[in-house]
């Protein structure tokens, strides 16, 4: 597959030095991350993109599999972007220049990220050499019809965007997929929608230089009011896992109980499970694919580490390898999402055997 070979500059950017920032949202377990991984593999890899992701709670779980691409990826947790952690953007996103001297920064926002706050931060950094090029926001197709109706922030990220990308389309029925865009032309009519392929994602010269005109400065006050800085507490309930390991193979979790929980945690009250957790025995996708082992100098005692990804009823297991000895102390570290999750928490807590001091609870208001 042919990579991308220009170097989709914004129209509106003459200077060198400024660097073009395109931000991706899109409710939880949409498939931010993975479309961006595809657009990666697209481009020149002379083009120096790095990315700034914002996870939900603490497990770092999209940043670690970003990495296993080999990546450079900053990642900013326990916070929003566009609330808790607007004001640490900015010393982010100067770091990542000074560091990676980046032609593109892709921020991927967490799933209930509202990217007014986001944008106007980006505008007001013009001065430092940052322009904002593009608001871009992943549909899951599969689930929008349901979350849609329970999630205020859902249905502003489809408002606010330069494009709209359809994810999981390929998963639905022709009517089914005609009835998501229908629901989303309600929300907005008039942005483009784009289709992203499922093994080739989307065309970098589709996405790259939008020079988007969302978020004017101009316009913050009469569009503030659109943000809550309480929106995840009234959404979402999150479920936080964290177990150390002490090396005693004794602790490990049971893979077929984990995956067990898994396969019958109901994907219309669960919406993601992610984190890493360290297993038993090897395990493979939903898929079936081969159980793919990482390196080990005894398995059967260290066990094995993965990056787990859980949304919507799907789930994959990806080996950790890249910097694993920083986890070697990690049993579990991971977090729930969705709506209703108190009546889940006896199933979570029995699979992973997890004490009541391993685990904290936020329920949505």
């Amino acid at each position: 597959m042919a990579v991308v070979a220009n170097q989709h500059r914004s129209h509106t950017v003459i200077d060198d030095s400024t660097t073009p920032v395109t931000v991706f949202t899109g409710f939880l377990g949409a498939g931010k991350t993975t479309a961006i991984l595809n657009i990666l593999k697209r481009v020149n890899p002379e083009y120096n993109i790095v990315l700034l992701k914002n996870e939900f709670g603490d497990a770092e779980t999209d940043s670690a599999l970003v990495r296993e691409s080999h990546v450079q990826v900053t990642e900013m947790t326990n916070g929003c972007l566009c609330c808790v952690l607007v004001g640490q953007m900015k010393r982010a996103l100067e770091e990542m220049k000074e560091k990676f001297h980046p032609d593109r920064i892709i921020i991927e926002t967490s799933g209930s990220a509202f990217p007014a706050p986001i944008a106007w931060q980006i505008r007001e950094m013009e001065s430092s050499g940052f322009h904002l090029d593009a608001i871009l926001t992943v549909i899951d197709c599969v689930n929008f019809c349901g979350y849609e109706d329970t999630s205020y922030t859902a249905r502003l990220q489809a408002q606010y965007t330069d494009l709209i990308l359809l994810n999981k389309w390929e998963n639905i029925s022709e009517r089914q997929l005609d009835l998501v865009v229908d629901h989303v032309n309600d929300l907005n009519t008039d942005t483009p929608k784009v289709k992203i392929n499922a093994d080739t994602g989307v065309d970098p010269e589709v996405i790259f230089g939008l020079d988007t005109n969302l978020f004017s400065l101009a316009e913050r006050e009469s569009t503030a009011s659109e943000v809550s800085r309480s929106h995840h507490s009234q959404e979402i309930d999150l479920i936080e896992v964290v177990r150390k390991w002490s090396g005693d193979p004794a602790q490990l979790i049971s893979s077929a109980d984990f995956i067990d929980l898994l396969k019958h945690l109901p994907s219309e009250d669960v919406y993601r499970v992610k984190g890493l957790v360290r297993l038993s025995d090897a395990v493979a996708d939903e898929a079936d694919t081969p159980a793919a082992t990482p390196p080990a100098a005894d398995a059967s005692a260290s066990g094995l580490l993965y990056i787990v990804n859980h949304a919507f009823g799907r789930y994959t297991f990806t080996p950790l390898t890249v910097n694993a000895h920083q986890h070697e102390g990690v049993l579990a570290r991971l977090t729930v999402m969705g709506n209703g999750l108190r009546m889940y928490l006896p199933q979570v807590q029995k699979a992973i055997d997890a004490s009541d001091d391993e685990i904290s609870c936020h329920w949505a208001h």
